[in-house]
């Protein structure tokens, strides 16, 4: 199918269908989603090379994956990013240009890829509080849009972000409301953005409530199942055991309820377990019946809208840079209940 094929089938002008794929802003956002459906639905592949010659664009977008033993980028929910990302991009003649790096080796390798110019855009991971990344590639020149926001920066950027504040606020809220007053957090590291402002929300719900933090329950580390699992065993063994633990990951929400279970604890009627849940394609949260109470956020669905966003930079670089809050949804599972007398 070509361009022509497709605006027929579509009943709209080519220029009209062109624009939409290529993230022009004149171009409206319902359209623009009809367009990629069809695209996707038809296999409509554009020829990236004759549009790079066209539009003197290399039609590629760079992702930069920081990999360390503290923090592992290539996890499941990066990869649900960038399948929502790669739709958009395959949609409208983009291809995807993929680097592994060292966290030292970030700056050197996105000043290469700036002076080769082989993408025309980035979609910067994983930001920081403090993120330098931001303030490098403003001064580059290069449009990029951030997954997440890094809270300390005030120079304007683009970004993509769920509201994890408010949703921890409102997981929190939720046990509080069953009674619960020994609530465990089980976080991410907590000079990431996100879990920076997952850890406010729980203080702030919190602190409505007239009630203090306890330290010995707030944890921080790399959301992995054997994390979730040995942090949820010692607290639960230890002399005030929580009654209940708001966890940042479902991959770590899993470990949380093993440690439960290996210990004859019932989740939903012993214990309760909140997760923040990404909605990930392979990994569902049960099916008719959410196994575990979360905050709900499609990381693929950030995917899309941070790749739309770039693509509507790159179309129009002198544009207001875009920003997109997606507030989460709150979905009750069978892992919340009262708290135990």
């Amino acid at each position: 199918m070509n361009l022509r094929q497709l605006a027929e089938h579509l009943q709209l002008s080519q220029t009209t269908v062109s624009r939409a794929l290529n993230g022009y802003p004149e171009v409206s956002e319902d359209t623009r989603q009809r367009v990629i459906r069809a695209a996707r639905e038809l296999n409509y592949s554009p020829n990236s090379r004759a549009k790079g010659l066209a539009t003197g664009r290399s039609m590629a977008i760079g992702h930069v994956i920081p990999v360390s033993d503290r923090h592992q980028m290539v996890n499941p929910v990066f990869g649900d990013f960038i399948a929502g990302a790669g739709e958009v991009y395959a949609a409208s003649g983009y291809d995807m240009v993929m680097s592994l790096v060292g966290e030292a080796g970030e700056e050197d390798l996105y000043r290469s890829i700036r002076a080769r110019g082989n993408v025309d855009g980035m979609v910067v991971h994983g930001p920081r509080l403090d993120d330098c990344r931001i303030a490098l590639l403003n001064d580059l020149g290069m449009p990029f849009v951030v997954h997440g926001r890094a809270t300390r920066i005030e120079a304007p950027y683009a970004w993509v972000d769920s509201n994890s504040e408010r949703a921890f606020e409102r997981a929190t809220n939720h046990l509080l409301d069953l009674g619960h007053r020994r609530i465990a957090l089980v976080n991410g590291h907590e000079d990431m953005d996100f879990a920076w402002r997952r850890r406010l929300g729980y203080e702030t719900a919190l602190a409505a409530r007239g009630l203090a933090p306890d330290p010995a329950t707030m944890c921080a580390g790399e959301m992995t199942e054997l994390y979730g699992h040995e942090v949820a065993r010692r607290l639960l063994e230890g002399p005030e055991p929580p009654t209940a633990f708001l966890v940042s990951s479902l991959i770590a929400a899993i470990g949380v309820r093993r440690a439960a279970q290996d210990l004859g604890l019932a989740p939903g009627r012993d214990v309760s377990i909140v997760t923040h849940d990404d909605d990930l394609g392979y990994m569902k949260n049960g099916a008719d019946v959410p196994i575990f109470t979360a905050t709900r956020s499609s990381v693929r669905d950030a995917g899309r809208h941070a790749a739309q966003m770039l693509l509507s930079m790159i179309a129009a670089p002198q544009a207001p840079r875009p920003t997109r809050l997606m507030e989460a949804e709150f979905i009750l599972g069978a892992s919340t209940g009262p708290a135990p007398i």
